[in-house]
């Protein structure tokens, strides 16, 4: 299933040392390795489907986010049939292979491959998987768990041409080493399913390790949380144009713990960018105005507190994304799909997640006039000296404010 392939340059930023140094080595061998991962009474369930966590690294906070793919990925399936080989779904970062079996389970894939780095995973993910018959009744295998670095498998996708419908890559930190080999195993029209988990880079703490990570300064605001996705989506932008394609996201959702980025993106064939959603957004620290800046207007940035003057009050972040974070139709499909199977609602015991309040908060914020950025209610308050007012009712007034606008 796997062959080694020489390894591109482009597509791998770190390639490894071909005379690597005889420290190097020792090093190498002398590593105490990892104990194996086995199976435990450590049962989990997700929207019925049971596995074990054994003693991997596992979140149940994260259970929102594989819903969300194997939704993604169910659209998918009908949309496309995945083309002539079915669906077919490459999770780079399996973990305990929890997303794996939800793919096969509940997303309709027809073929999925499993990869960890990690060894000691194996009978762990094999225990998983096995829940899932290894083979069609066509006799064709429906999964396989390999044992690489998730930049060598995706790499090596591309070079063998063996391209995927989905391709999941949950990694951690910062680590945006994998978007371009990861553009480059999407299938044309497939989705991209890509993570960041650096807190301190989206709140402006490490801005030197934002501007490596994903070629963008990032300073503090107070939505670190919206910057974090603008930051990654605008990575994934600047790595799908060096290799001549487009990304278009379909969703980008945030989670506290960690704290999560996760973006869905569509891949397209395109040399014709569009960089009008690719720019830089500003902040004032004496009144909280924020404002989205093109390449064009970068000698103009000031805030309309200081009438147009430079001031020391004003921080720019970027290159970022400053277009819509989603698309509402995408979202509608998937609220569609998540009320036929049952997961729009939770259950009034704290079992599962409300899918639909999450949903159409997500195509309320999908609208391409609403700017980057926000204030918080206390805020707003605090600077007009007032009570806050009940934010539903705050929320209506602006709403009839612009319908008299329109």
């Amino acid at each position: 299933m796997f062959a080694l392939s020489s390894v591109h340059p482009i597509l791998l930023p770190h390639p490894l040392n071909p005379n690597p140094s005889p420290r190097r080595i020792r090093r190498t061998r002398t590593r105490t390795r990892r104990r194996t991962l086995t199976p435990t009474s450590s049962r989990e369930a997700e929207r019925g489907v049971e596995f074990e966590t054994g003693d991997s690294f596992f979140r149940r906070e994260s259970a929102v986010g594989r819903d969300l793919g194997v939704l993604s990925a169910s659209l998918l399936r009908r949309c496309c049939g995945g083309g002539g080989g079915g669906l077919r779904v490459l999770d780079a970062m399996c973990g305990c292979g929890v997303r794996a079996l939800r793919y096969l389970a509940q997303g309709g894939a027809d073929f999925v491959w499993a990869n960890d780095a990690f060894e000691g995973s194996r009978p762990l993910v094999l225990a998983n998987l096995a829940r899932e018959p290894r083979f069609s009744t066509l006799g064709e295998r429906r999964w396989v768990v390999t044992h690489f670095g998730a930049n060598r498998v995706l790499a090596d996708c591309y070079l063998r041409r063996e391209f995927f419908d989905l391709v999941d890559v949950d990694s951690f930190g910062s680590d945006s080493s994998f978007l371009r080999s990861g553009i480059a195993a999407v299938k044309i029209g497939g989705l991209l399913y890509v993570t960041s988990t650096c807190g301190r880079s989206s709140g402006g703490h490490r801005p030197r390790c934002s501007l490596a990570s994903y070629g963008a300064y990032v300073r503090p605001v107070p939505y670190s949380n919206e910057i974090g996705l603008r930051m990654l989506l605008g990575g994934a932008l600047r790595e799908a144009a060096a290799v001549g394609f487009q990304i278009t996201p379909l969703f980008s959702y945030y989670s506290y713990h960690a704290p999560v980025f996760r973006v869905m993106l569509q891949v397209s064939r395109g040399k014709d960018h569009d960089f009008s959603h690719y720019g830089f957004i500003s902040y004032c620290k004496l009144c909280g105005h924020s404002q989205t800046y093109s390449w064009d207007e970068l000698g103009q940035i000031s805030c309309p507190c200081r009438n147009g003057e430079v001031s020391s009050s004003v921080v720019v972040s970027g290159p970022l994304w400053t277009g819509p974070l989603h698309d509402a139709a995408y979202l509608s499909d998937m609220l569609r799909l998540a009320t036929e199977w049952g997961w729009a609602y939770t259950d009034g015991k704290g079992n599962g997640v409300d899918l639909e309040k999450l949903l159409n908060l997500m195509i309320e914020e999908s609208d391409p006039l609403l700017p980057s950025g926000y204030i918080k209610l206390d805020e707003i308050a605090s600077r007009a000296r007032i009570n806050s007012p009940p934010l539903a009712t705050l929320i209506n007034s602006l709403r009839r404010f612009i319908r008299r606008k329109i």
